[in-house]
C-alpha cells in the first residue's frame, strides 16, 4: 500500500483531548500525517486541537456541544439518539473522496455524533474499522457495569434483565434512554457497517468476541503513549502513593482513598470528577490537586513511589498505567480491569482484588519495603522500554489494519456478480 495515497476520515466526539478516545484519535491524525497520508479529521465538538492545523490535517468540526453538555434535553436526546447534522455533514465529506483508497475509522459516537453517522458510512460503501476505546457499540451505558452497585455487570446486554435494571450513573430514565439509543443503533445497522475492530488489550479479546458482527475481523493495535526513555530511576523507594484519572465511582478513587487510611499512607490525587467532593469530606488526609498538565502529569509519576489504578470497570486499556511504566514507577493494578495485563503481578507492580479495600490496603503496606519497590521500579521501566508503544509504533500498526480492510474490500468487489 502507498500511504501517501492512502485518505483516512477519522471520526471522534470531541476536536480536543477530553479523555483518552481523543487523544488516540488526535495522535493518530498527526501519526498518519507525518507518514504520509491524508487525514480527515471529523468531530462534533470543539474547539479542534491546534495541532492539526498546524500539520495541514483538514478537519471538520460541527461546532456542536456534547450531549450531557447541552442546556436543552430535549435537543440533547434527539441528538444522542440521531444526529441528523452529523449524518448530513460526512455524508458529504465521503462523497468528495476517491472510493479506491479512502479508509474511514471510527474512535467514538456515544457522546454527540450518535449512531446517525452509520448510515452515511454504509451509503459511502467505504470500508470502516472501529477502535475499541469502550463498549457504548454493545452496552447501554458503555461499560458493562453496575453503577448502582459499584460492579461488574453481567447481565446480558439489551436482555429484559437489562432493561429492568437501574445500573446507570445518572437516573433510571436516562438508563431507559441509553437502551433506546442502542435499540435504534441495531436496528440502523451501526454495527455491522465495521468489518475491521482495533482491539486495544488482551482483556478485551478475551471479552468481546461474542458481541462482534460474525464475520468480523479482529485486530490488536497499540495506543501511543508520550514518554522520553529517561533511564532507571536514582530514587525509586521515594514520593507519594499517586492516582491519576477522573475521579469517579468506577474508576476507584474512593477505593483508594480508604485503603490508604487503612494502610497509614497519604493517598495523593491528581484528576478532577464527580466524586472530588465525597474525597475532601471523607478522607481530608488526602491530597487532591486537580487536573495538570501532561508534562506535570509525567513528572509527579516520575516522583511517586507507585502508581495505583484501582478501578471497578474492565477499562479500555488504561494509559496512565503504561505512563508510568515508562517513568520507572511501579503501579498497584485492579486484578478484573485492562492494565492489568500491562502489569506483571510482582515483577513491575502489584495486582490486588478488585473492589477489595483491605486487599488494596495490603498492597500498599507491601509497598513500605524500600528493597521491593526499588525491584520493581527496575522492573517496570525496563518492560516498558524493551517494546515502547509509541505513535510510530501505533502508526505501523493502524497501517496494517488498513491495508487488510482495503484489500478485503477490493476482494468482495471483485466477486460481486455484475
Amino acid at each position: 500500500m502507498d500511504v501517501r495515497n492512502l485518505n483516512v476520515v477519522i471520526l471522534v466526539d470531541h476536536g480536543y483531548v477530553s479523555g483518552g478516545q481523543s487523544k488516540v484519535a488526535i495522535e493518530s491524525a498527526l501519526g498518519l500525517a507525518a507518514a504520509g497520508a491524508t487525514p480527515v479529521f471529523f468531530c462534533a465538538c470543539g474547539p479542534v486541537d491546534e495541532r492539526l492545523s498546524a500539520a495541514g490535517i483538514r478537519t471538520v468540526c460541527l461546532g456542536q456541544r456534547d450531549i450531557l453538555e447541552n442546556p436543552s434535553r430535549a435537543a440533547a436526546a434527539m441528538q444522542g439518539i440521531w444526529n441528523l447534522e452529523a449524518a448530513k455533514a460526512l455524508s458529504g465529506v465521503l462523497r468528495g473522496l476517491p472510493r479506491e483508497n479512502t479508509i474511514i475509522h471510527v474512535h467514538g459516537w456515544a457522546k454527540a455524533l450518535s449512531p446517525s453517522i452509520g448510515r452515511a458510512i454504509a451509503a459511502s460503501g467505504l470500508p470502516a474499522v472501529y477502535t475499541m476505546h469502550e463498549y457504548f457499540l454493545f452496552c447501554p451505558n458503555g461499560g458493562f457495569y453496575d453503577y448502582r452497585s459499584d460492579r461488574v455487570c453481567h447481565r446480558e446486554p439489551m436482555s429484559a434483565a437489562c432493561w429492568a435494571t437501574n445500573c446507570d450513573s445518572r437516573n433510571y430514565p436516562f438508563k431507559l434512554w441509553r437502551n433506546a439509543r442502542l435499540t435504534i443503533a441495531e436496528l440502523s445497522g451501526f454495527p455491522s457497517v465495521f468489518r475491521d475492530f482495533i482491539l486495544i488489550s488482551p482483556l478485551q479479546e478475551k471479552l468481546l468476541p461474542s458481541f462482534l458482527p460474525k464475520g468480523a475481523a479482529v485486530h490488536r493495535v497499540c495506543n501511543p503513549v508520550e514518554a522520553e526513555p529517561l533511564g532507571p530511576k536514582p530514587a525509586p523507594a521515594t514520593g507519594d502513593f499517586l492516582f491519576v484519572g477522573r475521579l469517579s465511582a468506577e474508576k476507584g478513587a474512593a477505593l483508594f482513598a480508604q485503603a490508604a487510611e487503612a494502610a497509614g499512607v497519604a493517598a495523593v490525587f491528581i484528576g478532577d470528577g464527580p466524586a472530588a467532593g465525597e474525597l475532601r469530606a471523607k478522607y481530608p488526609r488526602a491530597r487532591l490537586l486537580g487536573w495538570r498538565s501532561p508534562a506535570k502529569v509525567r513528572e509527579a509519576m516520575r516522583a511517586a513511589r507507585a502508581l495505583v489504578f484501582p478501578s471497578l470497570w474492565y477499562e479500555g486499556l488504561g494509559l496512565t498505567a503504561l505512563e508510568a511504566k515508562a517513568m520507572g514507577t511501579p503501579v498497584i493494578v485492579s486484578d478484573i480491569c485492562a492494565a492489568r495485563d500491562e502489569i506483571a503481578d510482582g515483577s513491575e507492580g502489584l495486582w490486588f482484588a478488585s473492589g477489595d479495600a483491605a486487599s488494596l490496603s495490603q498492597a500498599l503496606r507491601r509497598m513500605a519495603d524500600d528493597a521491593q519497590v526499588a525491584r520493581l521500579a527496575q522492573g517496570a521501566y525496563e518492560s516498558y522500554w524493551r517494546n515502547p508503544p509509541t505513535l510510530s509504533r501505533h502508526v505501523a500498526e493502524t497501517l496494517v489494519v488498513y491495508e487488510a480492510a482495503l484489500a478485503r474490500k477490493v476482494a468482495i468487489t471483485a466477486d460481486s456478480p455484475g
